[in-house]
Order: structure tokens, then sequence, then C-alpha cells
């Protein structure tokens, strides 16, 4: 259950940077620039992806800026699996995951 999100990958003129492009904005107009030596502190949906894609690893950074994200790959990865972090950035209810019912938001049981 969730939002998908539609992930386009488009390659760069420059090697070792890959652009995705999304049906969602992450950042409105700002830009977000993330590096993997630096804690990201927040939990809004841009901090919470560049946590996940570093997680994965093989990226020396991450810009994103409104809906494009733009990749900066380590020298020798590659891009397999980035567009499916991307893609289940809304996703809640994974297998395994409980979902909520509406008790444990504090509502009545009936």
């Amino acid at each position: 259950m969730g939002q998908p999100v539609t992930v386009i990958e488009k390659p760069s003129s420059k090697p070792g940077v890959v652009r995705f492009e999304i049906n969602r904005t992450l950042t409105g107009m700002g830009h977000e620039r993330y590096w993997p030596d630096q804690p990201v502190e927040d939990n809004r949906p841009p901090d919470i992806l560049a946590r996940r894609l570093f997680e994965r690893g093989g990226l020396d950074s991450v810009h994103i800026n409104s809906n494009v994200i733009t990749v900066f790959l380590t020298r020798g990865s590659d891009t397999e699996g980035i567009a499916e972090i991307i893609g289940d950035l809304y996703t809640y209810y994974r297998p395994g995951v409980e979902v909520p019912s509406p008790e444990s938001f504090g509502a009545p049981a009936e």
C-alpha cells in the first residue's frame, strides 16, 4: 500500500552521473545535496530517500532538486536497484509489516 512513484532513469553526458526523474516533487524549488560521510538527520522525503540510497552503497553523493534525483556513482558502480529504491519511497506497508488498525491510533474499539 502507498503511492507508487514513477521513475525514469536518464543518463547524463558525464560518466558516473545518472539522473532519475519522478512524478512527485520532493524538495519544491529547493536543492538538497547529500554525502555518505555526513549524517542525514531530518525525516523529510528527500532525507529518507538519501539515507536509503546510501544504505545501498556505491554512491559518492546525491543531489535532489524538485522531482530530479541526480546520483554520482562511485567508480565501478552501476545503477542496479536505484530506481526501485526511489519508486518505493512512498510504499509504507511491505510484506511482514503489520497494517495499523484504527485502534492503534486511539480510535475506540467497535
